[in-house]
């Protein structure tokens, strides 16, 4: 890694200003904030900008809701998002929001560009209309049979189970997402950005090291053209009024679509930071021969906008494209997705009013790697990782040195290390750190840095200062064991300020020597007083915990009945009581695939409204995976789950039939909304 400074310019993925900040959404974030915050702690020029994602159909509708302006709701949203990012100790240069002066000039200007160069076309296309709704439907408030595989319940831009884009018109049986209508088609003028004309460059730009190799993989698919419709093609970036959006300049009632105006937030943003800062120029960051570096971090949910469209976009409108698109995987709780029912589905807010923010940070760290893979929150786990790392091993160094330095010395450091050798082995480890962080390999750099931890207790222990404190005369070597402690417990705090730095702070203040940066861990502190040591962190109780678990459920009481069958038959039967222990929900399939290395069974996620499952189904014979995404079907939704070879199954789907191709999945009634109960 270069020792000479750095100009860099992190984005974190711009919140829908439509919901709060959930703890999966935090993952991002602090993973972000933490990269940044080492940055500037190695003295390189780092600002971390974002802003709220402030347009789109859905934003409109709900304001049409509450009966209030689109604007009215995004601030509100804007100011809820600043003030969680700020309690986690997410630290932004600057928030702003996409609906600014800054946004709708600048996406003015790269729509100019991309006109200049021929990559903007027009045409008059069938559109799907709501009559019932008085709207064109955006792409997404269409589902429908997919045109090229049939695959059901496909969003009206693109096909998840094949990849095909289309536009809504083209699906099969289609239904309005606002009123459950089927459309009609309307012709309406769109207009379209030519993204084939710059396959060439992005497919150089992804193999080019800017994403990972796993995320390659995904990406290369888009260039696949061997399949009819697959592939790169025209991108439709417009949308018909009413819209809550920019107006595409010279129309009168044309929009363009908010994923060519979101990510130009990150523009905007760092635009009116530049305003405000005269250290800051937006076209040494921005030029095309720029040496400074752009940054993304996003969920891997949307990897595609922003390594293909987002990059053409910026080529087309000659601004230099992202170093770097660093992709990360989604939050799983306790093995299982995050769930409102089971109390997982934990707002921002809940976690911050019953729980310290700084341990999740650590947790977070401890878990965070370079890769797109999901990672889990284990409540068991974080509650015991943040008592034993943080408080037994970390903040213990400190307490049990700060003592004996403020009553036997009257708070006085030694004037020379006890063990000059360990305080260097301490320091070096410093680079190794340093490599970890800037790669994100945060769970190897938390380990590596609490293998340190370890060595100064150990040290501690070695030295025994309370047993020379009770010797009496030994008070020179219980100051100098102690001033060799805490500068150890200096050097770790230092490695932990991007992860903790609210008790970093509280650490450098007590040690009282001025701002700690990464290049002066190796200056002891020595012959210098320390101030009054004040606990730094305190254990998590499981209370607390189970507390924010509880604040963050939402059940469906089931209804019961309340009469008991007296009579029971003789043979293998249930009474009415055991029948009404079995939970059934109506569930919508959102995915289904075949499971590698099994004869009979398909892998089924499947939506009960409030909480996404994974379900092994022994249907294969009966059923093509592709023709049951979008169906409905019975889950019974308390059964235990069970481990198997391929995957946890989170419950069982209702099919009847006497085998092979006559297996029939029970389905619900037309209509019927998923996580309803069957009674």
């Amino acid at each position: 890694m270069s020792d000479s400074p750095r100009k860099i310019l992190v984005t974190g993925a711009l919140p829908y200003a439509n919901g709060s900040i959930h703890i999966g959404h935090l993952v991002e974030y602090i993973q972000a904030d933490i990269w940044v915050r080492f940055q500037k702690l190695k003295g390189n020029e780092c600002s971390y900008v974002c802003a709220s994602d402030a347009h789109g159909t859905p934003i409109m509708l709900r304001a049409r809701d509450e009966g209030i302006d689109p604007e009215a709701l995004v601030e509100r949203y804007r100011q809820e998002h600043q003030q969680d990012f700020a309690d986690f100790h997410i630290e932004f240069d600057n928030y702003h929001s996409t609906h600014s002066d800054e946004n709708r000039e600048l996406v003015a200007e790269i729509y100019a560009k991309l006109q200049a160069k021929d990559l903007i076309s027009t045409k008059s296309i069938e559109q799907a209309y709501d009559e019932q709704a008085g709207m064109f439907l955006p792409d997404r408030f269409v589902r429908g049979t997919c045109p090229k595989c049939n695959a059901e319940d496909q969003y009206g831009d693109s096909c998840e189970q094949c990849g095909a884009t289309y536009s809504p018109t083209e699906l099969i049986d289609p239904k309005s997402a606002i009123s459950g209508t089927t459309p009609i088609e309307k012709e309406s003028e769109h207009y379209f950005f030519d993204l084939g004309k710059q396959a060439e460059l992005l497919h150089s730009y992804i193999n080019g090291g800017n994403v990972s190799r796993d995320v390659v993989k995904k990406l290369d698919e888009w260039f696949d053209t061997d399949q009819e419709g697959y592939g790169l093609r025209e991108w439709d970036i417009s949308r018909d009024e009413p819209y809550f959006g920019f107006k595409i300049p010279g129309t009168e009632d044309k929009y363009f679509y908010v994923w060519l105006d979101a990510p130009v937030g990150y523009l905007a943003s760092f635009k009116n930071l530049c305003e405000r800062r005269s250290d800051l120029d937006f076209n040494e960051y921005f030029k095309k021969d720029s040496t400074t570096e752009l940054v993304h971090f996003i969920g891997k949910d949307i990897v595609y906008f922003h390594a293909l469209f987002w990059p053409a976009v910026l080529n087309g409108a000659d601004y230099r494209l992202p170093s770097r698109i660093n992709v990360h995987g989604f939050l799983t709780v306790n093995g299982q997705k995050m769930s409102k029912s089971r109390g997982t589905f934990i707002s921002a807010r809940t976690y911050l009013d019953n729980l310290n923010p700084e341990a999740l940070r650590y947790y977070y760290a401890s878990k965070l790697s370079n890769s797109v893979d999901d990672i889990d929150l284990n409540l068991e786990d974080f509650i015991g990782r943040s008592n034993t790392d943080l408080v037994n091993k970390l903040v213990n160094i400190a307490s049990r040195c700060a003592g004996f330095i403020s009553k036997g010395h009257d708070g006085q450091l030694a004037a020379s290390l006890e063990d000059e050798a360990l305080f260097a082995e301490f320091v070096s480890e410093g680079d190794v750190i340093a490599e970890l962080y800037d790669t994100r390999q945060f769970s190897k750099a938390m380990r590596t840095i609490m293998k340190l931890a370890d060595r100064a207790n150990q040290y501690i222990d070695e030295r025994k200062p309370w047993v020379l404190a009770k010797a009496g005369d030994q008070g020179d070597a219980v100051q100098a064991v102690c001033t060799q402690g805490l500068n150890l417990f200096r050097i770790l705090m230092i490695y932990l300020k991007p992860v903790l730095p609210v008790m970093s702070k509280q650490a450098e203040e007590f040690i009282n020597a001025g701002e700690w940066t990464w290049d002066n861990r190796g200056d002891a502190v020595l012959s210098s007083p320390i101030k009054k040591y004040v606990a730094l962190m305190t254990r998590i109780d499981n209370k607390a915990v189970n507390k924010m678990v509880e604040e963050s459920k939402q059940t469906i009481p089931a209804k019961q009945s309340k009469e008991k069958q007296t009579d029971e038959p003789a043979g293998d039967f249930i009474t009415i009581d055991d029948f009404l222990k079995v939970d059934l929900r109506v569930v919508d399939i959102v995915d289904a695939s075949h499971v590698e290395g099994a004869d009979s069974l398909i892998q089924v996620t499947v939506d009960l409204g409030d909480e996404q499952r994974n379900v092994f189904a022994g249907i294969k014979s009966a059923y093509d995976p592709a023709t049951l995404i979008g169906k409905q079907a019975v889950l019974v939704a308390n059964l235990k789950p069970r481990k198997m070879k391929f995957g946890v199954s989170e419950g069982m789907l209702l099919a009847a039939g006497p085998g092979g191709e006559d297996i029939f999945l029970v389905r619900p009634d037309e209509g019927a909304k998923a996580g309803m109960q069957v009674r």
